[in-house]
């Protein structure tokens, strides 16, 4: 298909986008299904099949969908919340409500019926669009305390004939009624798409809540053109690449991608059939740009390196073999290096015989541009893909100012969170930014920050002089490359003085493939770092039962004296990258899985510190005086929402202080300039 015309994915298709008259994302749809209707924009895999809706589908979905919402009521301004996996019908919903002035917020799925209740409640929803008969039924639960509320729509009725309830309807029979609607006032769609402005809000984007109630921040149509489309100053998308959605909408990172993007580049938008099936999907799909959390990554690594450590000998030998060559010659190229020809002879051979077979059994063997978006990634992670030939780059910004940095070109330093981003000029100023007396990153530019929805206090306290204050403690390479380490409030300093930065240690302890999470502690009133260790139940579980290790349950093997000393030698490779002040000293497996349904973690999998320095104080206490062993009775909550309570033997464990981290300095300094002040 020749394209007239600028190349899609290009600044230069980008002025002939805003030349169209184009400033909401309804607007943008429209203007692009007019170049594309015939393409594919959206496909799902249904029942084994993959389902392919055209520009021209989706457009005639949309639209039915909007018209439907109006004629139940919906009116400009209003608040439509979506609840469900990532599916088509997500999208059109959200275009949908978009297309007739409202505005939109997204949860996440796993939300209990309590935490969504403050979402619809603060956002003031008037209609809520769910997936299925689990969202439906908290919909439903909910409905009395939700006054506003005068709709609940399903697009997934299974298991819902017997439903009967005067406020529900089905995802057909709104777009039944868009259709009716538009006989009668043929106008009144195109009405609304000319009525909207960049400036109206078009998605309330909930903040994770690590430190309390989530706030509401403001995303206006003009910043949600404006902030993903930094990326088109610094990446050429092909057009038409094919694109995973799979994070949640609710992350701002995906309102950027998918829902954004997706549009402008434009994408071939492919969803999961279901979040089981994820890896077999993104293998079948050939997904060519993904964008996954630090957590994801570092799940799909320890995948492979529990994979490996259940193979022969020989196939491990092969691995190790070929990930050395891949380090030596990727790495090496990502410095700038020269690769000399012995080096690439032996790469090709350990592409074919090895690494591309791990990237097709990943799905990544068609990626050519892989991101980690969200909290910070051990660089070991960064390497283990790159060494396997995954250009995985980081990507780092906030849900309130949008993308700042990227991993640009073909060398960048792994210890970094990339440099600046590029603002299209018509769109926004350039990004400006300064580093505060205490390490703070602040940032000025793009479209600006538009604050938090009926927040004026948490507004003001963002903003200073025209800054807005990320509250990430930072670095700057002398390159200019951004080195993330820690938020300003978790940056910790121990009783004789020493600070150290949490979330450092913490990133290369999930490395491991024996912890899926890890927290330190350590304060102003304790003398040393200790951590809480989270075990990977499933990998640690196999590799019990290789050796004969018997175990009854999450608890018996967090306990068990092997599993303690395989941890032990984890925090000893991790203690050898840090100076002396840091080392981590004590340390217990926590006898129970974190889990965000407790309040422990966020939907993202970020640590809630302060809830769980609360919940498990005792344990601490135990660190501190030196007890070797406890017996702890942790609150418990089970999925059917029962509460209960975990009693068990916990035991403190010692790791020897001696000289280890001799390459520590090196570690933590890497990038340790200050700027006081710079412009991107």
């Amino acid at each position: 298909m020749n394209l007239p015309g600028p190349l899609p994915g290009s600044w230069d298709d980008l002025e002939a986008i805003l030349d169209a008259g184009v400033d909401t994302i309804p607007k943008l749809l429209r203007h692009q299904e007019s170049r594309f209707r015939e393409r594919v924009l959206h496909r799902k895999k249904d029942y084994g099949i993959w389902q392919r809706y055209t520009w021209g589908e989706v457009y005639g979905q949309v639209r039915a969908l909007a018209i439907g919402m109006a004629e139940l009521g919906v009116r400009r301004g209003e608040t439509v919340a979506l609840v469900g996996e990532n599916e088509p019908q997500l999208f059109w919903s959200q275009y949908a409500a978009q297309c007739i002035g409202a505005k939109v917020t997204c949860l996440y799925p796993d939300l209990t019926a309590a935490q969504m209740e403050y979402i619809l409640q603060h956002s003031e929803a008037v209609l809520v669009v769910c997936e299925d008969q689990e969202q439906v039924d908290k919909a439903l639960e909910l409905e009395p305390k939700l006054g506003a509320v005068h709709s609940i729509v399903c697009w997934d009725k299974r298991g819902m004939w017997k439903y009967q309830h005067p406020k529900l309807l089905s995802f057909e029979q709104v777009q039944a009624r868009g259709r009716s609607r538009s006989e009668r006032y043929p106008d009144e769609f195109d009405q609304a798409l000319a009525a909207g402005s960049g400036d109206d809000i078009a998605v309330l984007s909930y903040t994770s809540g690590t430190t309390g109630l989530p706030k509401a921040c403001i995303l206006t149509h003009r910043y949600l053109l404006e902030a993903p489309a930094r990326m088109l100053g610094a990446v050429r998308f092909k057009p038409f690449t094919r694109y995973l959605s799979y994070i949640s909408p609710a992350w701002a990172t995906e309102q950027f991608f998918g829902l954004t993007l997706g549009l402008v580049a434009p994408f071939v938008v492919n969803f999961p059939e279901e979040p089981e099936t994820v890896q077999d999907n993104i293998r079948e799909i050939g997904t060519e740009v993904l964008v996954l959390s630090p957590r994801q990554w570092e799940s799909l690594a320890a995948l492979v390196e529990a994979k490996m450590m259940d193979a022969g000998h020989i196939r491990r030998t092969c691995y190790d073999a070929a990930m050395g060559v891949g380090r030596r010659v990727n790495l090496s190229v990502l410095g700038g290096g020269q690769v000399g020809p012995g080096w690439r002879f032996l790469y090709a051979l350990a592409d074919l015989a090895v690494l591309r077979h791990l990237r097709d059994s990943l799905g990544l063997q068609s990626a050519d541009i892989a991101l980690s978006g969200g909290s910070g990634m051990a660089p070991e992670v960064f390497r283990f893909f790159q060494a396997m030939g995954v250009p995985l780059r980081n990507i780092f910004g906030t849900t309130e100012v949008g993308l700042l940095t990227l991993h640009q070109g073909s060398a960048y330093d792994l210890e970094t969170v990339g440099s600046w981003l590029p603002v299209h000029p018509r769109l926004g100023t350039p990004i400006e930014y300064r580093v505060s007396d205490e390490g703070e990153l602040q940032v000025r530019g793009g479209v600006g920050f538009a604050g938090y929805y009926k927040n004026p206090e948490a507004t003001a306290k963002k903003l200073m002089d025209g800054w807005y204050r990320t509250e990430d403690a930072v670095n700057l390479t002398e390159r200019g490359e951004l080195v993330y380490l820690e938020r300003v409030e978790d940056m910790r300093q121990l009783a004789d003085g020493h600070r150290y930065p949490p979330q450092f240690i913490e990133n290369r302890l999930r490395f491991s493939p024996f912890i899926k999470d890890a927290m330190t502690l350590g304060d102003t009133d304790k003398p040393f770092v200790a951590a809480f260790i989270n075990i990977d139940s499933s990998t640690l579980g196999r590799w019990a039962e290789q050796r004969g290790i018997g175990y009854t349950s999450f608890t018996d093997l967090s306990q068990s004296p092997a599993i303690r000393e395989l941890i032990r030698q984890e925090l000893r490779a991790v203690n050898d990258l840090l100076p002396q002040s840091s080392r981590v000293r004590r340390f217990i497996n926590l006898p129970k899985e974190l889990d965000p349904d407790e309040d422990e973690l966020t939907r993202s999998r970020k640590l809630r510190r302060k809830h769980l320095e609360q919940k498990y104080a005792a344990f601490i206490d135990a660190i501190y005086s030196g007890a070797q062993e406890f017996s702890a009775t942790v609150p418990i909550k089970y999925q059917d929402g029962r509460t209960g309570t975990l009693n068990a033997t916990v035991y403190v464990n010692e790791l020897d202080q001696s000289d280890a981290g001799r390459a520590a300095a090196g570690a933590l300094g890497a990038g340790s300039r200050l700027a006081q002040a710079g412009h991107a």
